[in-house]
């Protein structure tokens, strides 16, 4: 529900709102606008409540009009939101006409190769650093990560180079150790609905960067991020990594573009695409990231490694320095044309 104040509504007609909002068990959310102020209530109302509340607010002076929001979501909603959320790490923007760079090994898997791989990615142009400390693999014989070990060597070497960090958070109990080692929480795409993960993470107040689950609706993600909203958190970054795909004969999933241009309509939160896994394809990457840029991303995640043959993960997905230099040198001449700061 939505209240739309009139033209000229006194600070003190809105806050009576507020507070009859709140004597009924709400939280208001108060939005100025350019020209009048619009009070949303981001919860699920049962219909008598949402009668009830109407008839209580209709009455009070300074409302122009009470509406219904036309999504499930609320507080990743435009509707309560106007403006595109900028979330700022460090010296880093994400969104708002800003367009970020996220790159790394897909695992970390000791100190020396990981500086390495910061000081390419940094050497290139990128100034967020990926590498998993906890690795979900398909195989429990597969490599799984450093775990702890792997936290350490992130924080560490983003000391070193000053780059900000991102690594995947796997369980509710992990969230705190997590947030101690690094700027950015990412949640994969296999706990998109792990809802006890996703209010933890919002309770940390750290930045939460959401992956599409490979079978996820826009709606089922997108409240899958109003869970970490709804903690308070405003800081969270969607990234589309491709869904389950009808034909997997040449690509590891489908890169859902079409995401992007959706997401825009219809929130406020920053959108990211990770055509290393979206394609799961070296060769196919730097053609789907530039394409993102075009389509209005607010930013990429690549997976970038030394020696991609010697990666103990997503080796065939991962781009060497020559591969990643040329694609940051191709989006440095497309970011005019996207109207984008690089």
């Amino acid at each position: 529900m939505i209240v739309v104040m009139q033209l000229g509504a006194t600070e003190a007609q809105i806050q009576a709102v507020a507070e009859a909002i709140r004597a009924k068990g709400l939280e208001p959310l108060v939005m100025p606008g350019d020209d009048r102020t619009a009070i949303g209530i981001p919860a699920s109302l049962t219909p008598d409540q949402r009668m009830t509340l109407e008839g209580v607010l209709s009455r009070l002076e300074g409302v122009n009009k009470i509406s219904e929001t036309s999504h499930p979501y609320k507080l990743a909603s435009q509707e309560y939101h106007r403006d595109p959320t900028l979330i700022q790490v460090g010296e880093e923007k994400i969104g708002a006409g800003h367009f970020a760079v996220m790159a790394g090994p897909c695992s970390v898997e000791g100190y020396e190769e990981y500086r390495e791989a910061a000081l390419m990615v940094k050497a290139c142009g990128a100034r967020i650093l990926r590498g998993g400390a906890f690795k979900p693999r398909t195989s429990p014989y597969s490599f799984q990560g450093l775990r702890v070990e792997g936290l350490k060597i992130i924080q560490q070497v983003a000391r070193e180079t000053g780059l900000v960090t991102i690594t995947e958070v796997m369980s509710a109990d992990m969230v705190e150790v997590v947030a101690e080692h690094v700027d950015i929480l990412q949640i994969g795409a296999r706990s998109m609905q792990n809802y006890p993960l996703l209010i933890e993470a919002g309770k940390s107040q750290r930045p939460v960067f959401l992956k599409r689950g490979p079978s996820a609706t826009i709606d089922e993600w997108l409240l899958a991020a109003e869970y970490v909203l709804n903690e308070g958190n405003p800081n969270v970054i969607m990234c589309e990594r491709g869904i389950i795909a009808f034909d997997r004969t040449y690509t590891r999933n489908l890169l859902d573009l079409t995401a992007v241009q959706v997401l825009k309509a219809q929130t406020h939160l920053p959108v990211i695409v990770d055509p290393s896994h979206g394609t799961g394809v070296a060769k196919f990457v730097p053609g789907m990231a530039k394409a993102a840029m075009v389509a209005g991303a607010d930013g990429i995640m690549v997976e970038v490694h030394p020696d991609p043959a010697e990666a103990k993960s997503d080796g065939s997905q991962t781009l060497d320095q020559a591969q990643f230099a040329g694609l940051m040198a191709d989006l440095r001449r497309l970011s005019d044309y996207a109207g984008v700061k690089l």
